[in-house]
């Protein structure tokens, strides 16, 4: 890959600027910017991986089959391909500053709407309530990814995302913690073994004290994101703009065309376009291993389900800072994908044959700790954290190297990759339906072969 620097110009409309590129270290001319991004990272992990305990928590009182529960996620990912184009225009036209401010308010309306899906238990409205955050998240996913990527050098774009996907994965990590301690305080041990023991009465009286719990939480969210919105808007975050390329009309970008470097288009450029099919492969693994673990966890009758996402999350964050301190210094960002998705592959098929009446993997994992151990088959989903981590921040640079000034449109085609968080969780769900949910991860083994080759030879395909 290449590793010139990409220069990046950062202008302030009303606020000052700050402009030039920036060298393998963090200047102060990008602590403002980085520190504004991150906390949108944040906010990304805690809205996401919220989807790992709310899976569980609606398949109960919703009452729901694995498949549809999983529906949860794919209203929430499928977002990202329907609202990811029209994003990138909008984008364009207010500037990444507004558009992640109405990114924000649009995530509060969707928490706004958690009120009436709870109140009447309408796993409609529900849907709804996650499309809407997912089109939110759409928008700051869209604007912010290219400033992590663009703001310094091309060969440690990877390190600077680890940085942000440290901060992304602990709020994961926290979210399903807080989601527990907040709405299930008082139904300890709830699970669907134990909701099936209850008599219909019981079960009926369970489910509606469950989801009038949900109301408060998802309220209190809605006014930090309203408030969170109001800073942003009125902050020093600059505004990025991309140097050194030939302006180009937003409308021709997608259509066919030949002749001058300004008329090329995006399917031009074919490591962009396998980029966007490792990430759909990439982001569905990624969900299957955060949010079905819950889901699965709830049908072996481990306590505490909903938490579970918190133990991928957690080996998540190891992946990232190994990452961090390993990116460029050891390995290259290319090696660390082939290594991800090589380990993706042994851990898929250890999880698929892996004694579900053993917890010896997370007894000898964490449970000197304290912490609470889990059967084999869950402790190695968890542990697949740790071979996703390091994918995204590696896709991201080698997908959009070279592409100057289609990066904003680049990156909308690669946010629309995110759409295999929406599709593969329910193809997961129909086969574990069809089959068992343990062998239903025979899923995951071609999603890292792909993954394998964009690594070794995908992103190297230039023309």
């Amino acid at each position: 890959m290449k590793t010139e620097q990409a220069d990046s110009k950062f202008s302030s409309k009303g606020s000052g600027s700050v402009s030039g590129s920036v060298s393998g270290s963090v200047s102060g001319s990008v602590v403002v910017p980085m520190t504004i991004i991150g906390a949108l990272f944040f906010i990304f992990g805690f809205v996401t991986w919220l989807n790992g305990a709310l899976i569980p928590f609606l398949q109960i009182v919703c009452e729901l089959t694995e498949s549809q529960a999983l529906f949860v996620a794919f209203s929430f990912y499928i977002a990202y391909v329907v609202m990811a184009l029209p994003m990138s225009f909008l984008l364009d036209k207010v500037g990444y500053k507004k558009a992640m401010s109405l990114g924000l308010v649009l995530i509060g309306l969707g928490c706004l709407l958690f009120i009436p899906a709870a109140s009447t238990r309408e796993f409609s409205l529900f849907l709804l309530a996650q499309f809407v955050m997912g089109s939110g998240l759409t928008i700051l996913q869209t604007a912010s990814n290219p400033y992590v990527v663009k703001i310094g050098p091309e060969n440690t774009a990877a390190v600077r995302i680890s940085i942000m996907g440290i901060l992304n994965k602990f709020a994961g990590f926290l979210a399903p913690i807080v989601f527990t301690a907040l709405v299930l305080k008082d139904f300890k041990g709830v699970n669907a073994q134990f909701m099936a023991t209850l008599s219909e009465a019981a079960r009926a009286e369970k489910i509606e004290a469950l989801s009038n719990a949900l109301i408060q939480p998802y309220v209190g969210m809605a006014l930090v994101l309203f408030v969170l919105a109001i800073l942003l808007h009125f902050s020093k975050l600059p505004e990025l703009t991309m140097e050194g390329e030939e302006q180009i009309d937003a409308t021709a970008l997608l259509s066919e065309s030949s002749g001058t470097a300004a008329a090329k288009t995006l399917w031009q450029y074919p490591h962009l376009l396998l980029g966007v099919v490792a990430l759909f492969f990439y982001v569905g693994v990624e969900v299957i291993a955060g949010d079905t673990i819950g889901l699965y966890g709830s049908q072996l009758g481990v306590a505490n389900a909903t938490s579970l996402t918190s133990y991928t999350m957690a080996f998540m964050m190891i992946g990232y800072v190994m990452g961090l301190l390993l990116i460029p210094r050891v390995i290259s960002q290319v090696q660390a994908l082939s290594v991800s998705a090589i380990l993706g592959l042994v851990l898929s098929i250890a999880l698929i044959f892996a004694d579900n009446q053993s917890t010896a993997l997370a007894s000898a994992l964490w449970g000197w700790s304290g912490i609470a151990v889990v059967p084999n088959s869950v402790a190695i989903l968890a542990v697949l954290g740790f071979a996703n981590a390091m994918v995204w921040p590696a896709v991201w640079p080698l997908a959009l190297a070279g592409l100057g000034q289609l990066t904003a449109r680049g990156s909308a085609l690669l946010i629309m990759g995110i759409s295999g968080g929406a599709i593969l969780p329910v193809v997961y769900g129909k086969l574990s339906e069809a089959f068992t949910p343990q062998s239903a991860y025979w899923l995951l083994v071609p999603c890292y072969a792909f993954i394998l080759f964009y690594a070794l030879k995908g992103h190297q395909l230039k023309s």
